[in-house]
């Protein structure tokens, strides 16, 4: 199978069996991986790209390709904090590989590329479990690592660390997929790039970025680039306070800089959370987060101006998902104690509004709409947990897909995930109560974490089947339900200008319209009231 030979590796020897281990031979060089026990290859933490040690929070390079056989058996992460304690190794930018057995240079395979959430500053190429769910579907699985946190998001507005790192590194992991994956089967013309959260808000990203077509359909799930939490201003600030954090003192950048790609980079990673820099809680977001980048003379920027503004011909030809779940922000809300809700700032309305004189009217505002006349307190935690959900990641997505239907996409379906079973990633893994679905829920019905019992109730499978046919529909046919059946009985249809259908993925699948119709108009006439307070002015170009 593929362009290559199977090798028969003696360490694989058991009971007078030989394990075949696939050997493929790239562009970049030879490449082993190992056999599943499920039959299909896996090639784990090949490297694309290269961090320069001398300034590791810098752009990377492609990776130059393996003189020897590169023996692709593990995989790794970036540096991050997980349970209060600094892992994972700069030299992280990497791709795991998973090939069905069907794929040949005969039979060449769609691709799916998977770019995990984690507010960019977690996550890894395997956090969120085996694909082996999309795998039985034949099509080739491709989940990448990109520099987190300080070492990927760091934006300085220098050309030594010009902004947005992280999401540079996924572009040359596309151009490594893209010149590479055929040799393991896979159809470079048939790429769809998916991913959750800030995964999600990637792959948004990548549709409106300035570089070449790198896929050819997009799903975007609960992570629209408009949602007022992203954009981050520039801020030189960053590398001066951790050094000065570690006793080196400088008001030099640059000198910071070198100072802190000297120092151990698990250190680095523990003292940016303490600072809160880095962490991510109910009440903080990260200052290390995507950025609008300074033009400059010979850097190749991968954006220049709010999202909300760019027009990118990339989307016309683009099919795309997109979509959230029906109760988003449990996944941080759910877990706070009452002092959260008592003291409940709405702060989140000034990461995209200077509202200057009107803030307290228009608090005032948002409040009568979600609580009416009622007091801050944990009885009001839902309605607050909804004003989350609808400002974070409800109406972005509503507004983001106006938005490419404006400049000129052709093809958008939009979702809502619902159902609340026996595989919702997040509530099993915090143990929450919430009703329907909460962030990444829909994560256990797309892959295989350990989390889960290997015993899958019928409900919970008919989940898995409806969700991971629907998506391979797309990733086939760019139409989620080419043809109604018994497992699809419901034709998904597209947005227009004039009418919002979704499709609404709960025990039942339904076709409905406009979700949250009333709480999305109420904000849809808050942009409108508010238009010349936006901290990022949509110029309608």
């Amino acid at each position: 199978m593929w362009s290559v030979v199977l090798l028969v590796s003696l360490c694989g020897l058991v009971h007078g069996l030989y394990r075949l281990d696939p050997l493929v031979s790239t562009n970049k060089g030879l490449i082993r991986g190992l056999r599943s026990d499920e039959g299909y290859a896996q090639f784990l933490g090949v490297l694309y790209a290269v961090v320069d040690k001398n300034n590791p929070f810098g752009p990377s390079t492609p990776h130059p390709g393996f003189n020897d056989i590169f023996e692709a058996y593990e995989t790794n992460v970036c540096p991050q904090m997980s349970n209060d304690e600094a892992i994972g190794t700069i030299d992280c930018l990497t791709l795991n590989i998973y090939v069905p057995s069907a794929a040949t240079t005969q039979n060449r395979l769609p691709v799916m590329v998977w770019i995990h959430g984690g507010a960019f500053v977690l996550g890894n190429a395997e956090a969120e479990g085996s694909p082996r769910l999309l795998l039985k579907h034949d099509v080739i699985v491709v989940s990448l690592n990109y520099r987190l946190g300080a070492y990927g998001f760091m934006c300085l507005d220098i050309p030594e660390v010009p902004g947005n790192q992280g999401l540079k590194d996924q572009v040359l992991a596309l151009r490594w997929i893209n010149e590479n994956i055929e040799a393991f089967g896979g159809d470079a013309g048939q790429i769809t790039v998916f991913g959750e959260s800030a995964g999600g808000t990637s792959v948004n990203f990548h549709l409106l970025s300035p570089y070449e077509t790198l896929f050819q359909r997009a799903i975007i799930q609960s992570g629209s680039v408009s949602s007022p939490w992203l954009i981050m201003d520039s801020d030189k600030t960053v590398p001066i306070k951790l050094a000065e954090a570690l006793d080196f003192e400088t008001e030099d950048t640059l000198e910071a800089l070198e100072y802190l790609a000297s120092v151990d980079v698990h250190t680095l990673i523990k003292l940016a959370n303490d600072l809160g820099i880095t962490s991510f809680t109910e009440s903080d977001i990260p200052s290390t987060l995507p950025c609008i980048e300074k033009e400059i003379n010979g850097v190749e920027a991968f954006m220049t101006d709010y999202p909300m503004n760019i027009n990118s011909p990339k989307v016309r030809n683009t099919p795309i998902i997109i979509g959230h779940n029906n109760n988003e922000l449990p996944f941080l809300y759910e877990r706070a104690d009452a002092d959260f809700f008592s003291n409940y700032d709405f702060s989140f309305i000034s990461n995209a509004f200077d509202l200057g004189d009107d803030w307290e009217d228009a608090v005032n505002d948002v409040k009568h709409f979600y609580m009416g006349d009622e007091q801050l307190n944990e009885n009001v935690a839902n309605e607050i947990t909804d004003f989350g959900s609808d400002f974070i990641f409800n109406h972005p997505t509503q507004r983001m897909a106006e938005r490419l239907l404006d400049i000129g996409a052709r093809t958008i379906y939009r979702y809502v995930f619902s159902y609340s079973g026996g595989r919702n990633l997040v509530k099993v893994l915090y143990n929450l109560n919430s009703t329907g679905a909460t962030h990444a829920d829909e994560l256990g019905y797309l892959f295989d974490n350990g989390i889960f019992s290997k015993d899958i109730a019928p409900e919970d499978q008919l989940m898995i089947d409806r969700i991971t046919t629907l998506w391979i529909n797309f990733v086939k046919y760019g139409d989620p339900t080419p043809t109604t059946s018994e497992l699809l009985p419901v034709k998904w249809l597209p947005i227009t200008k004039t009418s919002q259908p979704y499709l609404n993925l709960d025990s039942d699948l339904t076709l409905e319209a406009r979700p949250f119709h009333a709480r999305m108009a109420f904000w849809d006439l808050f942009y409108k009231l508010h238009k010349n307070q936006h901290k990022y002015e949509v110029s309608g170009k």
